[in-house]
């Protein structure tokens, strides 16, 4: 009897609903390794479009997975592992074979410290997640550095430049150099970028929010390349402002314990009159 109750309880086995995250994350790194597979055959369009496609299952396995209640430290290892081929190795290996190849051996240094900068990174994010004490709640609004989805497609932006200028410039080895060195710095740097993941629209910017979005996706469907490189010149202007925002919450939370510390001392100063 106990080992048909052992059976039963080995065909019950695994929820489905905690392998969908996961299997996102594999869509996602399926994605990334076909974009390698574009680019060794020179379909650089095609390439560009793959790694879109794993940065967009890697935006919802995370998502998926605190919606269902699944989520798992195997997930996030996965997870990691997955972003960093996905978009450490794989923009490198694409932007290598469709510019950075005639920089020569320079060409393939600025290769390498791009993959570099996404591990060193992720290698951050995940000893944070580890860390005794946890950070304030509204940090989880912010992102340490470019995360390494929006670094790659910030790295690809010469490349898509050149799908609708038709110019042999945005390929230049030089300026595609330029923009990896840059991108890869700004993963590893200490400036704080918006996650998007909590932040929350007022009402009365509902409707402008939205006519926005129609407008991005207008431009998007009807020229793509364009779309997509003024998305990413949009994410770094933003960087400004989510640095002073940032600077706005660490103060009010300095000040803050200052405010406790003057309320307490006034309470502890009042006279006494049940003595």
């Amino acid at each position: 009897m106990d080992r048909d109750y052992r059976s039963r309880r080995g065909l019950r086995g695994f929820s489905v609903n905690r392998l969908i995250p996961n299997v996102l994350t594999l869509a996602a790194l399926c994605s990334g390794l076909t974009a390698i597979r574009f680019a060794l055959r020179g379909e650089f369009r095609l390439a560009v479009i793959a790694i879109i496609v794993a940065a967009i299952f890697d935006a919802l396995d995370g998502r998926v997975a605190r919606r269902l209640g699944v989520t798992s430290q195997f997930g996030a290892e996965l997870d990691s592992l997955s972003d960093f081929l996905c978009f450490g190795v794989t923009p490198a290996l694409v932007l290598y074979l469709a510019s950075l190849k005639d920089g020569g051996a320079l060409g393939w240094v600025v290769t390498l410290m791009f993959p570099i900068c996404s591990a060193l990174r992720l290698a951050r994010f995940n000893t944070g997640l580890l860390a005794d004490t946890p950070p304030p709640a509204w940090t989880g609004s912010f992102f340490t550095g470019v995360p390494a989805p929006a670094g790659a497609l910030l790295a690809l932006i010469p490349l898509v430049v050149s799908f609708e200028a038709e110019a042999a410039w945005p390929r230049h080895p030089l300026a595609v150099g330029v923009t990896l060195v840059v991108v890869g710095g700004l993963m590893v740097s200490r400036l704080p970028t918006f996650s998007f993941k909590k932040g929350r629209i007022p009402r009365h910017l509902v409707l402008p929010s939205l006519l926005a979005a129609a407008l991005v996706m207008g431009v998007m469907a009807s020229s793509p390349w364009i779309g997509l490189s003024l998305l990413g010149l949009v994410y770094i202007g933003l960087i400004p402002f989510s640095w002073l925002a940032y600077r706005r919450q660490a103060t009010q939370e300095r000040a803050a314990p200052s405010a406790d510390v003057v309320s307490l001392r006034r309470v502890d100063n009042r006279p006494n009159f049940e003595e």
